[in-house]
């Protein structure tokens, strides 16, 4: 890759900037707003303007809401030969694209990092080092643009994850655009604060605020493209706080056994928030536990990790890690993907179908297994905020 064009010159779209050009591609910079585009350029992020040929590929960081008109537009000045977008939202953007643009030349991306703070400013290039990037290919996307959106990925540092649109979207419902209406809910709470409490507050409130201080408007975007997942994952929590409530009202009466009952309920909460906690991974790139493992051989050319991950796309089943052991000695290398375990003899006979070297007969990922000599090139649930 020599060229890339990023358009919206916010926090993702100039950390994806600063990243390429710190790798030697020339990325230009296009944004309605000027004035962010001579920020990023100034940073070292690229320089502003339309390329006088097609790049590579561009960038489109805009809102979820965007992407589809967005990507008609460029598509039809020529700007770039394949597209990827970084919204957080992936279902909305896909449908739009298909009723408005080509599909054939974009793939859908999500990278799972960001800050509290926005804008070009805020942007750094090592923002995508060892974080997960999710991309969701669709039957229209090409082998070429599936490559070049690995490629950026790979200049970014960052480990990519491949997932339907749809998964992705409740997946980040669950583990990015919940906790931050959750913060934001308990950061409204501390509108109108007491002093005396404020000189209280320690480290455990600064953890679950943190990220309440998200760009309203971006974030009112993103629940606005993600709603009904979200609702979805909010009204379980509902649930669970009501009967939460019940309890501790239950605590502060004198009757024993409504004493009793409510510390039952109270001690169930806190012991699967315990359960829940152990499921994300201590850090980024920690493999998850469960499912089961699909071994495949590969050869150690350019393009056939791409070529078997678009396979695997086109199968439609999720793969939530991907790790490849390298085997120097006869150029080959063996890749492992983890799917659910309900899913591995049907990968395993299509992938065969395919022409793929399958090793058969999975091996549950509970069992642990040796870490890879390889680079890890795929992680399982996001565990970063957008």
């Amino acid at each position: 890759m020599s060229t890339a064009a990023v358009v919206g010159t916010g926090l993702i779209g100039t950390s994806v900037a600063l990243a390429l050009a710190a790798k030697g591609v020339r990325v230009h910079l296009l944004d309605l707003d000027e004035s962010a585009a001579r920020t990023a350029a100034s940073l070292g992020a690229g320089t502003v303007g339309r390329p006088a040929a097609p790049v590579d590929i561009a960038l489109l960081a805009v809102p979820p809401g965007s992407v589809g008109e967005v990507l008609a537009v460029q598509q039809s000045k020529g700007l770039a030969h394949s597209y990827m977008d970084v919204a957080s939202v992936k279902s909305g953007p896909v449908g739009d694209v298909a009723a408005l643009g080509d599909p054939s030349s974009y793939i859908g991306g999500h990278p799972m990092a960001g800050r509290e703070l926005s804008g070009p400013l805020a942007a750094t290039a090592a923002l995508f080092e060892g974080r997960s990037w999710v991309l969701t290919p669709t039957p229209d996307t090409t082998t070429q643009t599936l490559n070049r959106a690995l490629e950026v990925i790979a200049l970014c540092g960052a480990v990519p994850v491949v997932m339907d649109g749809e998964a992705h979207d409740r997946a980040v419902a669950l583990v990015s655009h919940t906790p931050h209406v959750v913060a934001a809910l308990m950061a409204a709470r501390l509108q109108h604060m007491p002093d005396d409490a404020t000189r209280l507050a320690g480290q455990g409130l600064r953890d679950v605020i943190r990220i309440a201080g998200g760009d309203p408007n971006l974030w009112g975007d993103i629940l606005d493209a993600n709603a009904a997942a979200v609702a979805d994952v909010l009204a379980e929590l509902a649930d669970d706080l009501s009967v939460a409530v019940t309890a501790l009202r239950g605590l502060a009466t004198d009757s024993t056994d409504v004493r009793a009952e409510g510390m039952m309920h109270v001690a169930d909460l806190l012991s699967r928030g315990c359960e829940g906690r152990k499921r994300v991974p201590a850090k980024h790139g920690a493999p998850l536990r469960g499912g089961a493992l699909v071994r495949v051989l590969i050869g150690d050319q350019p393009g056939e990790l791409a070529s078997l991950l678009a396979t695997v796309a086109d199968l439609g089943i999720n793969v939530e890690e991907v790790t490849i052991d390298h085997s120097p000695e006869d150029r080959s290398g063996l890749v492992e993907l983890l799917v659910d375990t309900g899913s591995t003899v049907r990968m395993e006979q299509r992938l065969i179908e395919y022409g793929w070297r399958v090793q058969q007969g999975s091996v549950p990922a509970t069992q642990g297994r040796p870490a890879p000599s390889g680079r890890l090139l795929a992680e399982a649930a996001p565990a970063a905020t957008v």
